[in-house]
């Protein structure tokens, strides 16, 4: 077989790779924030630090011990090709520094030798039942989304979205060639957006093409292929929000920016975050156990509920984009939070309190309720905070940059929980129509 179509067979090891390069890239992408700033030395130490944990999670975790190890290693050092050659580009745009020869096949050495430094220092893999792979590489992927989202929050809370003139080259570079020396001040935060966006994307893709391999369920396979086709568009409207048109050019009489697309490359990033994470529920061992739908005459209630607060969020999330990107619209977005943040209540109370028999739908229920709590402290510090600290014309306060985006990332947390609840609510129950022996929905459901 194939090397390439083994390994995506292969769900433990592309988990681990995959999920051992977003947190090098996550640990590298903090430590390099303009105001933190970690030096060189340090950072190294976390990166290897991540490759020795991924290692010993596929030696204790996988039957291939070692191997695990190094395979891991050796996925990541490819995966983060995607990056090296930022440090490999000499002051000419894309023209590869005679250093590459040696900090290529280095990369490939140390990544997989730590790795399987980490696999042996875990002894024996573990006898207990293999995890469920493909659901924990959907819910690494989901993961890695998420972290994506909050990288875009940073770009518009620092206002650097247009930092970077063109697309999809950088200043003229091929964007995965652009001198890790020159990504200072909001060049740092745009072009990292656009970076680990392209592992997101590469991730997605993997994904993919590793369930139409591997998944019995059509619809499932076909669900993949729709959530590439929503990554692959985030990317082009990414893009075309810098330039406005499909051009290679820089100069500003061929590139025009488009503050629309903006707002829909916002709101199109967390919906496509939301289908993440529906992926990691449609691939959990729980949703695939689960066969007929309890009769509960609740079910009719909760399942339009939660499919109303799924479209108010969706609502909210536009209203929220346009005040962040044009800053209008504050009354009616404070308006439409204040049904979003009944409707969330009121779900997560129900989901809580009426299913003790069913585990998923009170933790969702609990984590809704505790999210909608932070949300709307966030909302209200973030409006302090844009309105004592900000200074037209000037870099973004601290406050307005942590409030501000911080509030944009619980927003998209609260719709994958809503369309997660949705999903388990009509995975779990089904209507019933209520007799008169049933005196509650509760009791009814107890017996």
């Amino acid at each position: 077989m194939n090397p390439i179509l083994k390994l995506l067979d292969r769900a433990d090891l592309l988990t681990l790779g995959f999920g051992t390069t977003a947190a090098m890239w996550a640990v590298g992408y903090v430590c390099r924030i303009p105001p933190v700033f970690v030096p060189s030395a340090v950072l190294l130490v976390l990166l290897l630090v991540c490759l020795l944990a991924g290692g010993y999670l596929a030696g204790r975790y996988t039957p291939l011990g070692w191997r695990g190890g190094l395979y891991t290693g050796l996925i990541s050092s490819t995966l983060n090709l995607l990056i090296l050659g930022s440090l490999l580009t000499g002051d000419a745009p894309n023209r590869i520094v005679p250093s590459a020869l040696l900090w290529i096949p280095g990369s490939y050495l140390v990544s997989g030798l730590a790795a399987a430094a980490g696999a042996a220092l875990a002894g024996p893999p573990t006898q207990s039942a293999a995890p469920p792979w493909t659901a924990l590489y959907a819910r690494t992927a989901a993961v890695a989304t998420f972290f994506l989202i909050f990288i875009g929050g940073l770009v518009t809370s620092h206002k650097a979205g247009l930092a970077v003139v063109d697309w999809p080259n950088s200043f003229g570079y091929n964007m995965f060639l652009y001198p890790l020396s020159r990504m200072t001040g909001g060049i740092y935060y745009e072009h990292a957006h656009r970076l680990f966006g392209s592992l997101v994307g590469l991730t997605t893709v993997v994904l993919a093409l590793h369930l139409w391999r591997t998944d019995a369920r059509r619809w499932v396979k076909w669900l993949g292929l729709v959530c590439v086709l929503l990554v692959v568009t985030q990317g082009i409207l990414g893009g075309l929000r810098v330039t406005g048109t499909f051009t290679l050019s820089a100069s500003p009489e061929d590139t025009a920016p488009n503050i629309q697309l903006a707002i829909l490359h916002g709101v199109l990033g967390q919906i496509f975050f939301a289908m993440m994470i529906a992926m990691a529920v449609f691939t959990s061992p729980s949703w695939i156990a689960a066969h007929t739908p309890k009769p509960v005459p609740s079910a009719a209630a909760d399942r339009v509920l939660t499919a109303l607060l799924s479209g108010a969020l969706i609502i909210q999330l536009v209203l929220g984009a346009i005040l962040r990107h044009i800053a209008h619209g504050l009354l009616i977005h404070i308006s439409v939070a204040a049904i979003v943040a009944a409707l969330a209540i009121i779900a997560g109370v129900r989901a809580w309190g009426l299913y003790p028999n069913e585990p998923v739908l009170p933790r969702l229920g609990l984590a809704l309720l505790k999210a909608i709590s932070l949300q709307l402290v966030l909302g209200l510090c973030a409006l302090a905070a844009t309105g004592i600290t900000r200074i037209p014309d000037q870099p973004p306060h601290a406050a307005d940059v942590i409030f501000t985006t911080t509030h944009q990332v619980t927003g998209a947390l609260l719709l994958a929980l809503t369309v997660a609840l949705m999903l388990w609510v009509w995975r779990l129950l089904a209507p019933q129509p209520v007799t008169q022996s049933q005196t509650s929905p509760h009791e009814a459901h107890v017996r």
